[in-house]
């Protein structure tokens, strides 16, 4: 392809990638991506706006041959260091070596790591410094876990648009690249936050903020559609996305998996006992039902959650796995986490599931998490109850001291 006019003098350079269909592990790509890299052309000279992953960088190289040539490049600006935004930096910078790389500071440490070049100039940027070169006026933003610690944002004022970084992305291939040319790709937009961003909500509420200070006409991002029809409809889809619950209660959410009714009766009995807290709504579901939209939305509307699980083989089924690998899509802070359960033989599966409760920085209570080998009986029902209340009053704030060991 052709390079891309953008704007005034702006353009776009970047690569579509038809056929991945698995991004970075965790995500699907059902009709591929794109690497989003520009140039900046004024009457001193060229910016190029972040660059491609490596195994298409010939074809970004021939985009930006078509526009400069290598000893017009002042400014190279890397808003995600990530490689399939940086993998092309390297011979960029052997073959345009006076370029200066501008990065956030956190980016500092990980650009010799990722680009392994010994000697590239850079200078670390921030919200409110400014690049004026030739016709345009740049404005660096600091808009950090979008979704690495070194992110930025750029606008350029002269034409009211937004380098947004991996905001506002998705992972959607259509050379026609203009939002309002490649038709309904509202799936995939949304796709990409809850699997990206959600994860750091509190960081996309701080980066609206900086951007609402601007008057933004086109927001270019680094995956997908450039959105240039009513920009600030997609601003508005991550401010309601990323808006905090606000229930007038707060929710315990019991999961649990159950071959013979055992674990079920237990959580039963703990959900009779967190009912008892004041201010709190207990909810049950059986996770062998759930699919993984599911899991997220639960465990993302829980101010606490357990998880009571059979051991089969020496562990926890696969969906409560699954129920765990959930927790990478979302903000745990605060939350509390527990488990309980029913075994046969040697129960492994309550210690598996709380090692890693804990590994996930979790709040999990030092309580005694009920384990009842087979059938509960009336005593074990009983402390199940009684467990149930205790942890529903740690949900609701009941501080419990906690030892290193915890």
């Amino acid at each position: 392809m052709n390079p891309i006019a953008i704007a005034k003098d702006i353009y776009f350079i970047g690569v579509f990638d038809p056929d991945i269909r698995t991004f970075d592990i965790i995500m699907k790509a059902a009709n591929g991506s794109s690497y989003n890299a520009y140039l900046i052309k004024t009457s001193q000279g060229v910016i190029v706006v972040d660059t491609v992953k490596k195994e298409f960088q010939e074809a970004f190289f021939a985009n930006l041959e078509a526009l400069c040539s290598y000893e017009e490049i002042r400014y190279v600006i890397v808003h995600h260091i990530e490689p399939d935004h940086s993998g092309a930096l390297p011979e960029l910078i052997t073959r345009a070596p006076q370029a200066k790389v501008l990065i956030a500071p956190q980016a500092s440490m990980m650009l010799g790591a990722l680009t392994h070049k010994e000697h590239m100039v850079f200078e670390t940027v921030w919200t409110n410094k400014t690049l004026r070169l030739g016709e345009k006026t740049l404005t660096f933003l600091s808009t950090p876990y979008l979704h690495w610690p070194e992110t930025l944002s750029t606008y350029v004022s002269e034409d009211k648009l937004l380098f947004s970084g991996d905001v506002f992305g998705a992972h959607y291939c259509d050379p026609r690249l203009f939002d309002d040319k490649v038709g309904d790709f509202s799936y995939a937009y949304a796709y990409y936050y809850d699997h990206i961003m959600r994860p750091f909500k509190r960081y996309v509420a701080s980066a609206l903020a900086l951007y609402d200070r601007f008057e933004i006409a086109c927001i270019a991002p680094l995956h997908g559609p450039i959105l240039r029809h009513n920009p600030r409809h997609y601003i508005d889809q991550y401010r309601a996305w990323s808006a905090p619950l606000h229930a007038p209660h707060k929710t315990l959410t019991i999961f649990y998996l159950t071959s013979y009714k055992n674990t079920y009766e237990m959580a039963q009995a703990i959900m009779r006992g967190s009912e008892q807290t004041e201010g709190l709504i207990t909810r049950i579901y059986d996770l062998a039902a759930l699919e993984e939209a599911n899991m997220l939305a639960l465990l993302d509307q829980s101010d606490g959650f357990l998880i009571g699980t059979p051991t089969i083989n020496g562990d926890a089924p696969k969906p409560v796995w699954d129920l765990l690998s959930c927790l990478m899509f979302l903000g745990k802070e605060g939350k509390c986490a527990g488990t309980f359960g029913s075994y046969g033989w040697s129960g492994e599966a309550i210690e598996h599931v709380l090692a890693r409760l804990k590994h996930l920085k979790l709040r999990v209570p030092p309580l005694e998490h009920p384990k009842v080998k087979l059938i509960p009986t009336k005593a074990d029902l009983e402390m199940c109850e009684a467990y149930g209340k205790e942890f529903g009053e740690v949900v609701m704030g009941k501080m419990i001291e906690m030892t290193l060991e915890d």
